[in-house]
């Protein structure tokens, strides 16, 4: 399992030129799921994802959470995080997770960072999807499990 995790200060989802999810302050988090990834893995990266301190206390430093700011979160599946670019010119998705395995961990993902108290959201799974992303550093983080 992959997050490649985005502090924001704004950040919406829309499919379609309709908007399915908009948050300010607080994550984008781009998730991809292989064919190992069970919910062992979503357990440990929702938990860290909530209690990663990258957000700055009033000295300026990143000492808070986004618990800390009181800051929303948007997941986006995002199996191309799984590309393989080794061979080729043409990413390779064949360690990418199967459609169905991987919609239900992204679902169960939103919800165990949910049970943390992150209030959260997500895109439309299998989507063709425009990300707006107000990256705020910018503060890019990858966690893998």
């Amino acid at each position: 399992m992959r997050l490649l995790i985005q502090r924001v200060s704004q950040a919406s989802v829309k499919v379609n030129q309709q908007t399915v999810s908009k948050i300010g302050k607080g994550l984008l988090i781009l998730l991809g799921l292989g064919h190992a990834d069970r919910e062992e893995q979503a357990r440990f990266l929702a938990e860290k994802a909530a209690n990663l301190r990258i957000f700055e206390d009033e000295q300026g430093k990143t000492n808070l959470s986004i618990l800390d700011v009181k800051g929303e979160a948007i997941i986006v599946s995002q199996f191309t995080l799984y590309a393989d670019t080794r061979k080729g010119r043409r990413p390779s998705f064949l360690d990418a997770a199967l459609p169905e395995t991987a919609s239900r961990l992204v679902d169960r993902f939103a919800e165990l960072l949910r049970g943390h108290g992150v209030p959260t959201q997500t895109g439309q799974f299998g989507a063709h999807m425009e990300v707006e992303i107000h990256n705020d550093g910018p503060v890019t983080i990858w966690l893998e499990k």
